[in-house]
């Protein structure tokens, strides 16, 4: 049986990444700790697919409002950073990704997508799990889709918001409304 994440310490991580500068740096959990930010870590299967380019492009549309919200967004995926680029490089009506506005990261060991549980060993690859990680660093929602189903960034937005009102939230609450 898989043990509990949520409402512990998040597993700590460190990735090379293709930043939305096209460069190549580490990203961590540390890192965005200590620069006080949320952290919402997604897992994708791999690049030049399907599904995963409209979550990708959909969550860079709306980057803006997760950095509003105090909150670093971080994808990854098991693939390299030299493919993330290729990737990036491609627009997005050849079903590439145009430019990024948060980090790829390539968790080429799979250590990571182990690390939190996403990991499908013998193809080599992860789930689409997204995890919202408090400043503190502890792993406050956890979420895995399979492969062939999306996730809303509305929802992840709105599970963001709740989480940082501190509140208890009733179901369909929304921001803006009273917490109980």
């Amino acid at each position: 049986m898989a043990e509990r994440m949520v409402a512990k310490q998040a597993p700590r991580f460190e990735m090379e990444a293709v930043m939305p500068n096209k460069e190549f740096q580490k990203v961590s959990l540390e890192e965005n700790m200590k620069n006080d930010k949320w952290t919402v870590l997604f897992f994708y299967p791999m690049d030049f697919t399907f599904v995963c380019p409209t979550e990708i492009t959909a969550i860079s549309d709306r980057y803006d409002e997760f950095e509003d919200l105090d909150a670093v967004v971080v994808g990854a995926s098991t693939d390299t950073v030299h493919t993330h680029l290729a990737w990036i490089n491609t627009s997005r009506d050849e079903n590439g990704l145009g430019d990024v506005s948060y980090p790829l990261a390539a968790d080429t060991n799979h250590q990571v997508s182990k690390d939190y549980g996403v990991l499908i060993e013998e193809e080599g690859i992860a789930l689409r799990g997204l995890f919202i990680i408090s400043p503190e660093g502890e792993l406050k929602h956890a979420t895995v889709n399979p492969d062939e189903v999306g996730r809303d960034v509305d929802e992840t937005l709105r599970v963001l918001q709740a989480l940082q009102t501190g509140g208890l939230c009733p179901a369909n609450w929304k921001p803006g409304q009273d917490t109980l």
